[in-house]
């Protein structure tokens, strides 16, 4: 599943619970939070501090894959060559 926003991430936590079979208290206090934080959290809170829902994921067997366009790699400098230094050198006498 293809995570884009707060409310993807909800969704993903719920479903999962339910096919665990597990209801929102013994969730919450699998992972030490409130069931009010769970609920907030499953219908897309915005604001959540990611430590939390690093260990909801993980209560839930879920595992992270995060993924870079490949536009946006790195670039290698560009080389530049210095021309006269070239020819300079190549006018010297050799040794």
């Amino acid at each position: 599943m293809r995570i884009r926003t707060p409310a993807d991430l909800g969704t993903l936590i719920r479903s999962t619970r339910k096919k665990l079979q597990l209801d929102q208290s013994t969730l919450a206090k699998k992972i030490g939070v409130s069931r009010l934080w769970l609920v907030e959290i499953e219908k897309g809170k915005p604001r959540a501090e990611i430590g939390l829902v690093l260990r909801t994921l993980d209560a839930l067997g879920i595992s992270l894959n995060a993924t870079t366009p490949e536009s946006q790699s790195p670039k290698r400098p560009e080389s530049t060559v210095d021309i006269d230094r070239i020819v300079a050198t190549a006018r010297e006498p050799r040794k």
